[in-house]
């Protein structure tokens, strides 16, 4: 029985960051790992000895569909949510996340990378190459001198190489995270899943589809043994972050269900503290249930629900209720134009221009 360790090299990243050909650049890492033969030849050791059977989805059809799957749901919406600001920062909320994501993991392989489980057959090591080629010098070397580099492999494909060596963290599950799970904290706003009101069982079922679809684009290269689980693990945790850091930055809120739904603009700061009526709530959500999404009668400072329920009028003031009232979210806007002052209300707030008529 003998042992063989192949050793790869380390090279400097030439990427230049004007043009973003970071995925173009040698790998810099140094990396290891045992494969033992017995007297037969047989691999008793075979993380990396899965045979190479090609993709179930190719890093193009994933990211095509991590972004245009959520894109596409979110435009659909808006025949029922009418709201082009809106539409506007949960696409380009979308397109933060998988492109953050992307450059996050792509970096990542290209410093840090790792053997794909079927990088032995892409390699096909030769050790007796190591004598005539021993361009990184770590051929033979270590305990006993069984530790070899790159330099072995046969395999004259240079790009087949770099794709064997670069299979931490999992692309697939970083763009599949990114943007499935920012359309899941979107349509979680929108349906108002998590709010002030018992939702239906099939809102909360709906709600977890776009995390399925996460996890199975996500394990679906564990099946060809594309990746190992690490690697997917790494993946989905960098997409979720990037998911979640997207939505904050588009939303006022990622789970506070008053203002979660609220698109953020650059030019106007939203007033959280704006205390109205409780009637009012915003329209810019999916759902119709529990006063959400109720349309104002023009020149009124009501709802028809406040209307016919004078005796729950009441003000909110953060997280406090006045005048017997209920505790539902402060109406607040894309833009602030004119202070409107809501009956029973102990504060100012803030009214909508026309346009994106949020109210």
């Amino acid at each position: 029985m003998h042992t063989l360790t192949i050793v790869l090299s380390k090279h400097p990243l030439e990427a230049r960051a004007d043009n973003l050909q970071i995925y173009s650049a040698p790998l810099a890492s140094v990396r290891n790992f045992p494969v033992t033969f017995n007297q037969s030849g047989d691999i008793v050791y075979p993380e990396f000895a899965y045979p190479e059977r090609g993709w179930i989805l190719t890093p193009l059809v994933s990211g095509l569909l991590a972004a245009l799957v959520p894109i596409g749901i979110i435009v659909i919406a808006q025949i029922r949510i009418r709201s082009f600001w809106d539409a506007n920062n949960a696409i380009l909320g979308v397109l933060y996340a998988i492109i953050l994501g992307t450059l996050f993991q792509v970096i990542m392989k290209m410093l840090v990378g790792g053997f794909r489980p079927y990088f032995l057959e892409v390699c096909q090591p030769d050790i007796s190459r190591a004598a005539g080629n021993n361009v990184t010098m770590l051929n033979a070397v270590g305990f006993q001198q069984i530790m070899y580099s790159v330099d072995i492999c046969t395999n004259p494909s240079k790009s087949a190489l770099k794709n064997a060596m670069t299979s931490f963290p999992s692309g697939h599950a970083t763009a599949a995270f990114a943007g499935y799970v920012f359309l899941f904290l979107w349509m979680n706003a929108k349906m108002k899943v998590w709010a002030n009101y018992q939702t239906s069982f099939y809102w909360l079922a709906l709600l977890m589809v776009p995390l399925l679809a996460a996890v199975l684009m996500a394990c679906a290269l564990s099946i060809t043994q594309d990746h190992h689980w690490y690697d997917i693990l790494a993946g989905c945790t960098i997409g979720t972050i990037m998911a979640f850091a997207s939505y904050r930055t588009c939303y006022a809120a990622v789970w506070d269900w008053r203002y979660n739904h609220i698109p953020l603009t650059r030019r106007d700061a939203l007033d959280y503290a704006a205390g109205l009526t409780p009637p009012f709530l915003e329209r810019a959500v999916f759902i119709r249930k529990a006063g959400w999404g109720r349309r104002r009668r023009p020149g009124s400072t009501m709802s028809r629900r406040g209307l016919k329920d004078k005796e729950h009028r009441g003000s909110w003031n953060g997280d406090n209720v006045s005048n017997g009232g209920a505790a539902t979210p402060p109406r607040t806007s894309l833009r602030h134009p004119e202070p409107v002052v809501g009956r029973g209300s102990t504060s100012r707030g803030r009214g909508v221009v026309a346009g994106d008529n949020m109210v």
